[in-house]
């Protein structure tokens, strides 16, 4: 899952679970972690683990996308379809869909100067500005005004526009980052998203955007901590031309501003300090402006491309009015590989909960589709994507170059970091209220004997920030599934994240982990894969739903 998903809720953790860490048990043997880890278990368990081993093995290095482990991880996962008998989805008549990864970075500092008159003012690195990198061109040039958009939002069913009164087309847009109060979760996390406001900004016509400090990340977080990060390799998928793909095509972003450089480009216009201050006081409104300033951006980015895959087979539908339907099933393969060493010096981050519990489970679910000797009426695919860690990167590759007809998608269930560490009494399934998927989960988690519990983290969003998302994007009904926190739950969740998750101890050592609780995700999701493929209807969005009725979605409007 990716990092920047938990972090808050990293904070949010109770000293009594961090207190458990510093209080654990002494560290058992070598030779006891291996007589438990290969202690025999019931065949459906033994099933489920025997993928992890290999899966979280340290011979795989942490499955880093684009890296030979990965490759090898896939072909592992390949002939896993394989043996469950599904046929080959991905290129060619294989099961591997190759995914051009496109690294990219700021190749140097760049420059960014603000012209007012005669007057110009060349703002300072690390202080007033930061670089972005452009995936679409090696080298990048800009001198246009700029348009001040707030939060860079556009909501008609908010009554909200962020652009009102401003005319954006060949200026570069500039907008405090975040989301202010007033949204939901799930909504506010869409709306925050700076990719989803460059896209905005790019149906404006706007040159390209700039990305501003807010007075309160000001305060909390110090600008110029930002600098030990501003040339790190950031990923994207490449086109056909080898260009990074961007949500906002031809308006890349340029730069972020700290509080101080913004002051410097927007000296003296009277919008910037009536924005500031409504900003401060928490104002969902902040009103926008055109700048009597330009702004001339240069930059150089480094780009390289390496080759990853996604891995997709299918069971093909058995009804002849349905069959052409596809349901996707989905988790990812990839982690984050290896990194800083921890307190035993263990550099690899082996990823057994995040998120080789996810791919064993969709392993499993399709043997269940086999051994129940009844295909299902629509076609059911399983996809192990790539590069969820870098971004989301593989699954949007897939939802924007599917190897089934995109329209005939009626569904994705993705399956990210299931944490099987105690007996779950609930699940939660972010994304379930907002189409008729909900009914559909409700159904199939009483099958196990739990119902379905309530997002315990809404101000995370997490309905936008897994892989499904990418089939949302798409107008696809999905949804994301977890053991939920009822219970023993919310506790033994909060232990993992502050003990386990992205560091080298999350691996198949952990003796917490429960088994037969994974055998028990997996029949939820068969369930609800089950109900989904054999249903006379394909899934609908709620009526009026935000994210059915922006991205066009069936049966939204």
């Amino acid at each position: 899952m990716l990092r920047s998903t938990l972090a808050v809720a990293l904070i949010a953790l109770t000293p009594a679970v961090l207190a458990q860490e510093a209080t654990a048990p002494a560290a058992e043997s070598a030779a006891e972690t291996l007589k438990r880890v290969n202690a025999p278990l019931p065949p459906a368990q033994a099933a489920m683990k025997a993928h992890v081993l290999f899966l979280a093995s340290d011979a795989m290095r942490g499955r880093d996308a684009g890296t030979q482990e990965y490759d090898i991880a896939a072909q592992y996962v390949a002939s896993q379809y394989y043996a469950a008998g599904l046929r080959p989805a991905g290129d060619g008549g294989s099961y591997l869909q190759q995914v051009p990864l496109l690294s990219f970075r700021p190749a140097d500092k760049g420059t960014v100067t603000a012209t007012r008159g005669d007057t110009s003012v060349t703002l300072e690195f690390g202080e007033d500005y930061l670089p972005a990198g452009n995936p679409e061109a090696a080298s990048t040039l800009i001198d246009a005004g700029v348009v001040f958009a707030g939060y860079g939002i556009v909501a008609p069913q908010y009554q909200r526009d962020d652009y009102r009164g401003v005319d954006a087309k060949g200026k570069v847009v500039a907008f405090f980052a975040g989301a202010p109060g007033g949204f939901d979760g799930e909504e506010r996390a869409h709306f925050g998203s700076n990719a989803n406001k460059a896209a905005i900004a790019a149906k404006k016509g706007a040159a390209g955007v700039i990305i501003l400090e807010t007075p309160t990340s000001a305060r909390v977080r110090p600008f110029s901590r930002l600098t030990d990060s501003w040339d790190e390799w950031r990923m994207t998928w490449a086109d056909a031309e080898g260009n990074g793909h961007l949500p906002a095509k031809g308006t890349p972003t340029l730069a972020s501003l700290s509080m101080a450089g913004a002051a410097k480009l927007f000296a003296r216009d009277k919008g910037w300090a009536a924005a500031v201050k409504a900003v401060a006081a928490g104002k969902p409104q902040v009103k926008p402006f055109a700048s009597a300033a330009t702004l001339a951006v240069a930059l150089k980015t480094e780009r390289k491309t390496v080759m990853s895959s996604n891995v997709a087979g299918i069971i093909p539908g058995s009804d002849p009015a349905l069959k052409d339907e596809v349901v996707v099933l989905t988790a990812h393969l990839d982690h984050v590989g290896t990194g800083k060493a921890d307190a035993k010096g263990d550099t690899i981050y082996n990823g057994a909960m995040d998120n080789a519990m996810g791919i064993a489970s969709l392993i499993e679910e399709a043997k269940r589709f086999r051994d129940s000797g009844k295909p299902p009426r629509r076609s059911v695919m399983f996809l192990a994507v790539t590069a969820e860690e870098k971004g989301l990167i593989g699954a949007d590759y897939f939802a924007h170059n599917p190897t089934v007809p995109k329209g005939k998608i009626v569904a994705n269930v993705n399956l990210d970091m299931p944490v099987i560490t105690y007996e779950f009494e609930d699940m939660i399934a972010f994304g379930a209220a907002r189409s008729t998927l909900g009914e559909t989960v409700a159904r199939a988690t009483a099958t196990v004997g739990v119902g379905v519990g309530q997002d315990p983290m809404p101000e995370q969003g997490f309905f936008v920030r897994s892989d499904h998302y990418r089939f949302v994007q798409q107008g696809i009904p999905s949804v994301f599934l977890w053991p939920g926190m009822a219970g023993v739950g919310k506790e033994a969740f909060s232990r993992f994240l502050g003990t386990r998750y992205h560091r080298p101890s999350d691996e198949i050592g952990n003796p917490e982990i429960k088994w037969d609780q994974g055998v028990r995700f997996i029949e939820a999701n068969y369930a609800i894969a089950r109900e989904i493929a054999d249903a006379d209807q394909r899934p609908a969005w709620k009526k009026g739903d935000f994210f059915g009725t922006l991205y066009d979605g069936y049966g939204a409007k």
